[in-house]
């Protein structure tokens, strides 16, 4: 037992708040909250406590404890909350998930407001409205916006002006605002203004509001937008009828099941909204040693709903839990209305929740015992975590190989169709870039594909993959933009932290569960286009290496030494040939030299 520490916990306040076990290096390893900090602290370094495998292990890293006062339990469990999403430290139940559901952003910060799908929620100006269930109401939605109300999606920098707009324009998804005399701010601010209405669910004055332009279009005899308003007014009005049937169904409730094997776990989450189930959520450990039910359910629902905008008056789990109470309470208060944390016992609910524990049984055998899943869903889950706007058939990945500056080289790997399409694969010799400049040369290389992809007139890959960090990304990104590409999809995994980056939102990576087979999937094209690169750069320069010496026997240029690797292969081949062999190839007296010299090495 560490007795620093156990007499630093008798001399703690005896008042709510957080407390933070830290290791020899500083980093959390432990967040905790107490309605007193005193007695909660003190009960880990009690003799007579009953025996745990986990705090005994964290009490043994542990080295120095910090705590902080607040005013009450809620503040507590939300300062917790924080500090655990924050820090992730290793001895506290972690929410590991590899589907998280989407908002819609709308950046009115902006001077043109965009609206993206997403599923990260920042402080950073924008407004965000969901999370929508199931995922694909949200791409649903969006689409509407772009078809209906012209407001993009696109990652094209706004604040300036083209020569030209991109596809958007032309298919009627977008204003223009990008091209000057497309549109006006005036009329780009009432479509973002009838956006707002439309994702605020103020679906009647929005009406209201199309209808009285859809009239003034009719008689100022502009039919084609009057049309446009009243097929907007018409789309409208339909979703506000399946609003209205979906709530006359049934209440809204989350329901919990789960299954585990020693460390393993997978937990099952039914999202019932007008008494329908509309989705599911799934989510994983593989290292909870030792860990009790009701820990797990109370920190998994702390770190689902603390932050959670849409709350459901129901919370369905298999056990209950110390801090059940507390929790419904801060809930309530959040949604303004009841909200129940039940273990029902019998009846339909209780059935309901057996049946979510069945499916997290049947999650756990997929995820655990079986390597892959179907192309499918893997596929539809890669478009759902890069935010794609479909799945992708086929991703293009890059990779720069060099040595300290030396024969620098790219490669390009081609995934179509669930494999490796290796006649697709193509090689590049950097051509522009004499030092060592990963951006710069990936920049290269983006240029040189695409470019010949515009002149023979090909379709772009659904995916192109870069590997590297935000410099790679951006680098490759810029070379699209100056062929004229925008909205292309395009992300770059880094090496070692293994993160995931989309261009336009990276400031928003994405750090995915090791065993996630979206992961997977990303990391063998990029390790298959590193392998091809990394080949090719061997072989330059082992191919230069050889030249080099050749090059060392007097009156043997550069242009007769690669003539004479390119046909024979290796300097070992040659050394076996006689003087009138090579003098088949080269002069008799060069034949000579090289005999000499090669008889000598």
């Amino acid at each position: 037992m560490n007795s620093a520490l156990a007499n630093k916990a008798e001399a703690l306040p005896v008042q709510p708040g957080v407390y933070i076990f830290k290791d020899e290096a500083g980093q959390p390893i432990y967040v905790g909250k107490a309605k007193s900090l005193r007695h909660r602290v003190r009960s880990y370094f009690q003799e007579a406590r009953p025996s745990d495998e986990k705090r005994d292990r964290m009490l043994e890293v542990a080295q120095d404890l910090e705590t902080i006062l607040v005013d009450n339990e809620h503040e507590a469990m939300a300062l917790e909350n924080n500090l655990i999403k924050r820090f992730k430290p290793r001895y506290n139940v972690l929410l590991r998930d590899d589907k998280t559901y989407p908002h819609i952003k709308l950046t009115a910060s902006e001077r043109n407001p965009r609206v993206y799908v997403t599923r990260r929620v920042k402080k950073d100006g924008s407004i965000y409205y969901g999370p929508y269930f199931p995922a694909s109401l949200a791409y649903r939605i969006a689409d509407l916006i772009h078809r209906c109300f012209l407001v993009p999606s696109c990652h094209v920098d706004l604040t300036r002006t083209y020569p030209r707009p991109c596809l958007q324009y032309y298919i009627k998804r977008c204003q223009g605002p990008c091209v000057e005399g497309l549109t006006t701010p005036e009329k780009y601010a009432e479509a973002v203004r009838q956006v707002r209405w439309l994702l605020e669910g103020r679906e009647s004055e929005l009406v209201r509001d199309l209808h009285e332009a859809m009239i003034k279009a009719s008689e100022t005899e502009q039919y084609e937008d009057a049309a446009r308003y009243r097929d907007m007014v018409s789309t409208l009005e339909q979703i506000r009828e399946r609003q209205k049937m979906a709530t006359s169904r049934g209440e809204d409730c989350d329901i919990f099941g789960f299954h585990q094997e020693g460390p393993l776990v997978a937990v099952n989450l039914f999202h019932l909204r007008g008494g329908r189930v509309v989705d599911r959520r799934e989510f994983f450990w593989e290292d909870l040693v030792e860990f009790q039910v009701d820990e797990l359910f109370s920190a998994l629902l702390k770190q689902l709903y603390l932050d959670q905008q849409y709350l459901p008056g129901e919370i369905h789990v298999p056990v209950d839990f110390d801090d059940r109470a507390l929790l419904e309470e801060h809930l309530s208060k959040a949604r303004g209305s009841r909200v129940d944390i039940l273990t029902p016992q019998a009846g339909r609910k209780r059935a309901m929740l057996e049946l979510v524990a069945k499916n997290a049984r049947h999650s756990f055998e997929r995820r655990f015992r079986i390597q892959q899943p179907q192309a499918r869903e893997l596929l539809q889950n890669l478009a759902e975590t890069l935010d794609l706007p479909k799945p992708p058939t086929r991703i293009e990945c890059f990779d720069v190989s060099h040595i300290q500056g030396s024969d620098i080289v790219a490669s390009m790997v081609v995934w179509e169709n669930e494999g490796m399409k290796k006649s697709d694969y193509r090689k590049f010799i950097i051509q522009t870039v004499t030092q060592n400049d990963d951006f710069a040369s990936m920049r290269e290389v983006v240029t040189r594909r695409y470019r010949r992809v515009l002149e023979e007139k090909k379709l772009l890959p659904g995916l192109v993959l870069i590997d590297g960090g935000i410099g790679q990304l951006r680098a490759a990104a810029s070379a699209l933009e100056a062929l004229g590409i925008i909205n292309q999809p395009l992300a770059s995994i880094a090496k070692k932290e293994e993160i995931l980056y989309i261009y336009g939102k990276e400031q928003e990576p994405i750090a995915l569960d090791h065993h996630s087979p979206v992961l997977h999937l990303v990391q063998q094209v990029r390790d298959e286009a590193h392998r091809f690169a990394i080949t090719f750069h061997r072989q330059r320069r082992q191919k230069r290496e050889l030249t080099t010496d050749l090059l060392k026997i007097p009156g043997i240029g550069e242009r007769t030494a690669r003539k004479l690797l390119a046909h024979f292969g290796s300097v070992t081949a040659l050394k076996d040939l006689s003087p009138e062999e090579l003098s088949q190839f080269v002069s008799p007296s060069q034949a000579r030299r090289i005999r000499e010299f090669l008889g000598g090495v």
